[in-house]
């Protein structure tokens, strides 16, 4: 409604030679003052009339984008204004009919008479931000000048906005509109006229974007219909159930005084709003508030229909040119899509007009008029939290660039230039690390020892067997191993065919067994089936008192049990060595491996640990290590690691394992060691002579996280990351990757979020300064959670994604409107 405390009303009649200027306000106040009529006023108005019609019935105007055909005016009868030749240059003198029309009107109204009138209405509009003079014309010819234009604080330095609105001098209706209650999704009637010579695309399409926030529904002329037909077509749809909240008509209009105005609804076919009047009466009762008329000359239709009880009728008070219609219905409508009232959406439309198309469509800024009853609240469409949710969702729709910006990000976040973005990361968490001073301290012994069969110890043992490696030398590596009390023992080879030297081997084994009931821990691969092929399918070991387990193994993540696998059938060689480790320093009743057993031995280590009670929390703690079940889902359907522990290289390997050649352990001159605390990896080292098959050796490229802490070395062995993934389970160091897509959508979420903010006084500099420093803190603050909560925040992606949202924002908006 517009409100009593800042309402103002100025009635002006023309009395013989003058014009009387009535203004009332507040308890009673008023103030009168009498202005002499201005014939050059009348007479500059009848010439830009002339001209402004002349010029849109023959000036070429750029097509509506979305215009097909060149349309004309929408209206039928016009008076005034001549078909000239195409010569005269309509436009210059229409933009100078234009300025001597508002000079002259300027210079009546800033006449001394209204001197006191003026300035009590600037005063006024200095104590608030906002003050509505409703306006009453008596007379025709005052009610078609353009009183919107009229700067009235322009001499008095007014700082507050005067919204001028209209309003008719007969108001016969005893509507009451403090009783309507609002619908929670608004309701609109869109009548479409005849389209003769016009083209009603745009004005569908205008209404239609409000669908988001508004029920739509079109009704009019087609094909093949009756006069009778369409007429009772529009009558029933007025009067419809459940009601309308506003009524639109894009069409052929014009002015009729004593039937309210005439509507053409069909070629040759009009209804005038007299007709209509028992159908407007019963949506009128059941909320119909609002009228929109895009269409000719409706200040006879905006006069009638206040005084029927309508809320607020817009109308054109002149003919109005088709493209020029269809520009003010875009813009008049997105101002109601944005929550504004039927009011500023209105001289939001004018203010485009005036300031953005006023070189194509000259004058038209001063051609709409809004017309209010003074107890009506100005309609705004309702904000249910359908319609929130909906406006949200479109906003947070990318643009073009953004989408572009959008699908690169997400295309890297699932290629495999992950691994080079996992590597660099781990790189910049080891430089971290050692400039923080948060490098884990170095324990003695080291819970891992890897005995690595390098070059050296090739030489120095002069092996001619290689491939496979001669297991004689295995088996005096266990016999060494054994007399320094090792007490648990992974072989990082898999040995599932028969060889020459197996004897040898089978004796050594056994001999562990048989004096330190040894756990001895054998690599398997995995076949078609996924059933493990090891030591077992040969004689060298029984499954009665020995293990083989899984090593097949991603270096870049630790290698767990899926989410349903208990370890009986398959298990990951790393997670069954932390397994058996931790069971032998926190289980009492733990089997022990002898040469006598036939039960399957892994069987019973997983039975005893399951069933103890009461359990050991570290030991139930390993045990229960699996992969999470959506990183199983992400990698079988996208080929992703979500969720999945990475092995952390930016810890130094000397705080993971001691890494021991295999020569020195079998050299009688070297100190001898005590391997009783510690788990045994025998592994091969960098050679390439070494791995699973010839020409594979088991070396890949040293990660850049570990070629930080030890530049020399270029090679990383699949033992080393096997040594790295114990260390990760024995300390439930498990570092949980954060998905980079589900970050890239909490930066486009965040971006939008900043976007749809209030406006920010902060200066485009400013602004860069404060997102440099929000991108720096959220880096320091990923590589300390990296750390301290044991969780990768991914951070060029989700940044480069945020900047590529925001710069655009940075760079197109002035001081004091950023978003």
């Amino acid at each position: 409604m517009i409100g009593n405390m800042n309402r103002f009303r100025l009635k002006v009649q023309k009395v013989e030679q003058h014009c009387l200027f009535e203004l009332s306000w507040g308890q009673a106040q008023q103030m009168v003052a009498t202005l002499t009529d201005s014939p050059a006023l009348a007479e500059h108005y009848q010439d830009w009339r002339r001209i402004y019609l002349s010029f849109y019935k023959t000036a070429e105007i750029p097509l509506f984008p979305t215009s097909p055909i060149d349309p004309g005016l929408r209206g039928r009868k016009i008076i005034g204004g001549e078909l000239v030749p195409a010569a005269i240059d309509w436009h210059t003198k229409l933009v100078e009919a234009e300025i001597k029309l508002l000079n002259e009107f300027y210079r009546w109204l800033r006449g001394a008479e209204l001197f006191e009138i003026r300035a009590t209405l600037a005063r006024a509009s200095q104590v608030s931000d906002r003050l509505d003079l409703v306006l009453t014309c008596t007379g025709i010819e005052l009610a078609r000048l353009p009183w919107e234009a009229w700067e009235i604080g322009a001499d008095f330095a007014a700082t507050g906005a005067i919204r001028i609105v209209r309003t008719p001098a007969t108001i016969r209706s005893d509507a009451t509109f403090s009783a309507r209650q609002p619908r929670g999704r608004a309701r609109i009637l869109a009548i479409l006229g005849d389209d003769t010579g016009l083209n009603f695309q745009t004005d569908r399409e205008a209404v239609r974007s409000l669908d988001t926030v508004a029920e739509v529904t079109f009704v009019g002329w087609q094909p093949g219909q009756t006069a009778a037909e369409v007429k009772t077509q529009i009558r029933d749809a007025i009067a419809a159930q459940p009601g309308w909240d506003v009524l639109f008509f894009a069409g052929h209009s014009n002015e009729a005084e004593t039937t309210g105005g005439e509507l053409v609804i069909a070629p040759n076919v009009s209804i005038t709003i007299h007709d209509i009047a028992p159908q407007l009466t019963a949506a009128r009762e059941r909320g119909l508030q609002v009228a929109i008329f895009n269409s000719c000359s409706g200040l006879s239709i905006a006069e009638f229909l206040i005084d029927f009880g309508f809320g607020q009728v817009a109308v054109m008070r002149e003919p109005i040119h088709n493209r020029v219609a269809q520009e003010f219905l875009v813009q008049f409508l997105r101002g109601l899509a944005n929550r504004q009232d039927v009011h500023e959406s209105l001289r939001s439309a004018c203010r485009f007009l005036r300031l953005e198309k006023n070189l194509t469509y000259p004058s038209a800024y001063l051609v709409p008029a809004l017309f209010c009853h003074p107890n009506a609240p100005l309609f705004r469409l309702a904000s249910g939290w359908k319609q929130r949710w909906a406006q949200r969702f479109q906003s947070l729709l990318p643009s073009r660039l953004e989408a572009i910006v959008l699908a690169v990000g997400i295309a890297l976040s699932l290629s495999p230039a992950q691994a080079v973005l996992l590597n660099t990361r781990l790189w910049m968490q080891a430089v971290y690390r050692d400039f923080a001073h948060q490098v884990p301290a170095q324990t003695e012994p080291p819970p891992i020892a890897l005995i690595q069969i390098d070059t050296a110890s090739l030489s120095r043992a002069r092996l001619s067997k290689l491939q496979p490696i001669d297991r004689r030398y295995l088996a005096k590596l266990l016999d060494r191993l054994t007399e320094l009390n090792a007490s648990v023992i992974g072989i990082d080879f898999v040995l599932d065919t028969p060889q020459p030297e197996d004897a040898a081997l089978q004796k050594a084994i056994q001999t562990a067994i048989a004096r330190h009931q040894t756990w001895l821990v054998f690599g398997a691969a995995l076949d078609d089936q996924a059933v493990e092929v090891g030591v077992h399918q040969t004689q060298i070991a029984s499954p009665a008192w020995s293990l083989q387990a899984n090593i097949d193994a991603n270096l870049e993540y630790v290698m767990l049990p899926y989410p349903d696998e208990d370890c009986r059938q398959t298990c990951p060689f790393t997670y069954l060595l932390s397994l058996v480790h931790t069971a032998q320093l926190h289980s009492t009743d733990l089997p022990e491996p002898t040469l006598h057993q036939t039960a399957n031995l892994r069987s019973q280590l997983l039975d005893t640990i399951d069933a103890q009670r009461p359990p050991s929390q570290r030991l139930t703690a390993v045990r229960q290590l699996h992969l999470a079940p959506i990183s199983i889902w992400a990698y079988d359907r996208f080929g992703q690691h979500w969720l999945e522990p990475i092995v952390d290289y930016s810890i130094p390997s000397d705080r993971a394992y001691e890494r021991i050649s295999a020569w020195q352990v079998l050299d009688a001159n070297q100190p001898p060691a005590n391997f009783s605390e510690q788990i045994v990896i025998i592994a091969p080292g960098a050679d390439e002579r070494l791995g699973m098959a010839p020409g594979e050796p088991d070396r890949f490229p040293r990660p850049t996280a570990l070629r930080y802490w030890q530049p020399q070395t270029y090679w990383l062995t699949g033992g080393e990351a096997n040594a790295y993934m114990v260390h990760h389970q024995l300390n439930q160091r498990l570092v949980i990757p954060i998905p980079d897509l589900w970050m890239l959508a909490i930066a486009v979420l965040l971006a939008k979020v900043v976007r749809l903010r209030r406006r920010s006084p902060w200066t485009p500099k400013q602004h860069l300064a404060g997102l440099s420093a929000a991108t720096l803190l959220y880096g320091l603050l990923s590589l300390q959670l990296y750390i301290s909560a044991a969780v990768l925040l991914p951070w060029l992606l989700p940044t480069a994604l945020f900047w590529a949202y925001r710069l655009p924002a940075l760079k197109r908006q002035p001081h004091g409107q950023l978003h």
